[in-house]
């Protein structure tokens, strides 16, 4: 498994996945367009709709984007995602729902 990277792919994946979950629409499909035009297809905005991805590992960051509790963080953690990634996972996350950190 290789290095996991909070790249753009995957904050327009962990974005559309907390857009769908807060009910934000707009957001949504801004984040949809963006994530077309980098060559997402169909499939992969469906499966991130629902808080889910293809790929194992941003599967996982979506997860403790989505819950970010020490269950999530640890499953993220087996998955290969290292501590300033879960960090950094979180922190966006926090950022995009309005959460604190």
């Amino acid at each position: 498994m290789g290095q996991f990277k909070l790249d753009t792919r995957a904050r327009f994946s962990i974005d559309i996945a907390l857009a769908a979950a807060g009910g934000d629409d707009e957001r949504l499909r801004l984040s949809e367009q963006s994530a077309r035009s980098l060559g997402f297809t169909g499939a992969e905005l469906d499966a991130l709709r629902q808080g889910s991805s293809f790929d194992f590992q941003l599967s996982r960051a979506i997860t403790l984007a989505l819950a970010p509790d020490s269950d999530s963080r640890d499953r993220a953690r087996r998955a290969g995602l290292d501590e300033q990634v879960c960090q950094a996972i979180e922190a966006f996350a926090a950022a995009k729902s309005g959460r604190p950190t």
